[in-house]
C-alpha cells in the first residue's frame, strides 16, 4: 500500500497574500459565517455564487490549486457515500433509471450533486483558514473572540489553545501513521488484499501503537509546557497585537453582500 499523503487540514503555508494579511479574527468569523450560509443555497444560481466566492478566496490565498485538490481526497469517500444515499433514497421527479426495486429519480440526482458540492465547499473553506493562518495567530484570534465568555466562566485561552494544538498535530499524527504502516509492511502486513473486514482488521496493529504514540506526545507536550512555566492565559503578553485594517472591513462588507445575495437569490 502506498504511503498515505499528508493531510492539508492543519498545515500552514507561509505567504504574503491578502488572506495571509487579514486579522485572524476576521478570517475565523468570515469562514464560520460562510460555513453557515452555505446551507442557504438551494438552486444553481446560489451554488454558482458560492463557487465563484470560494474560487476567488483560493486565488487570493496564493495556495497552489493542487494542494487544495489534495485536501479533498481524504473526504472523497464520505462525499461519495453521502451522494449515493441521496441518489438511491431521495425520490421525486422523472425516473432516470430503474432495475427491480432500485430506482434513480431526477430529484435524487440533483440532491446528490448539491450535497456533494456543499461538502466540498465546506472542506475548501476550512482548509483556507488553516493554510493562511499560523497556529499562534489562530490561537490568539480564537482567544480574543472567546474573551467575552470569560464572564460566564468559559476558559477562553484554554479552549483556543486546545483547538490550535489539535489542528497542529493532525499532520504529525498522519506522519506517525505512515511510519507505523511502513514498519508493519516490512514485517509482512498486508493492507490491500482480502475482504473489507480483513483489511479493517489488518489496521488494528496500526491503531494500537498510534494511540500509544499520541498519548506519549501529549504527555511530553504537557511536561514541556509545565517546565516553561505555562499557567494559562493569566498575565500572558503578546509580541504582536491584533489590529483590524481596511482589508478586514472590506472582508466583512463582502460577507454581508454575499449573505444578502444568497437570501435574495433563493427564490429564483
Amino acid at each position: 500500500m502506498s504511503p498515505l499523503s499528508a493531510p492539508v487540514l492543519g498545515q500552514y503555508v507561509p505567504g504574503d497574500s491578502i488572506l495571509h494579511r487579514l486579522d485572524p479574527r476576521t478570517k475565523i468569523v468570515v469562514i464560520f459565517v460562510y460555513m453557515l450560509i452555505v446551507f442557504l443555497a438551494n438552486n444553481g444560481i446560489t451554488y454558482g455564487l458560492l463557487i465563484v466566492t470560494t474560487s476567488v478566496g483560493v486565488f487570493l490565498s496564493g495556495v497552489p490549486i493542487l494542494m487544495i485538490l489534495r485536501g479533498l481526497k481524504p473526504v472523497f469517500i464520505l462525499i461519495a457515500f453521502t451522494a449515493c444515499l441521496h441518489l438511491f433514497f431521495t425520490k421525486g421527479g422523472e425516473v432516470l433509471f430503474s432495475m427491480g426495486p432500485i430506482t434513480i429519480e431526477e430529484k435524487g440526482v440533483m440532491q446528490a450533486g448539491w450535497i456533494s458540492l456543499r461538502f466540498m465547499l465546506l472542506v475548501v473553506t476550512g482548509m483556507l483558514l488553516t493554510l493562511t493562518t499560523s497556529s499562534i495567530d489562530l490561537t490568539d484570534g480564537m482567544e480574543r473572540l472567546l474573551t467575552p465568555l470569560r464572564r460566564v466562566g468559559v476558559p477562553a485561552h484554554e479552549l483556543a489553545l486546545m483547538m490550535s494544538i489539535s489542528l497542529r498535530f493532525i499532520p504529525t499524527l498522519w506522519e506517525e501513521t505512515n511510519k507505523i504502516m511502513k514498519a508493519q509492511q516490512a514485517r509482512g502486513a498486508d493492507f490491500e488484499s482480502g475482504s473489507i473486514f480483513k483489511r479493517l482488521k489488518s489496521f488494528i496493529p496500526v491503531l494500537i501503537p498510534l494511540f500509544v504514540s499520541a498519548f506519549r506526545r501529549a504527555e511530553e507536550l504537557a511536561l514541556a509546557m509545565e517546565a516553561r512555566g505555562y499557567r494559562g492565559g493569566q498575565g500572558r503578553t503578546r509580541l504582536r497585537k491584533l489590529t483590524f485594517t481596511g482589508n478586514d472591513s472590506i472582508a466583512f462588507i463582502l460577507l454581508f453582500l454575499l449573505v444578502i445575495g444568497l437570501i435574495g437569490l433563493r427564490s429564483q
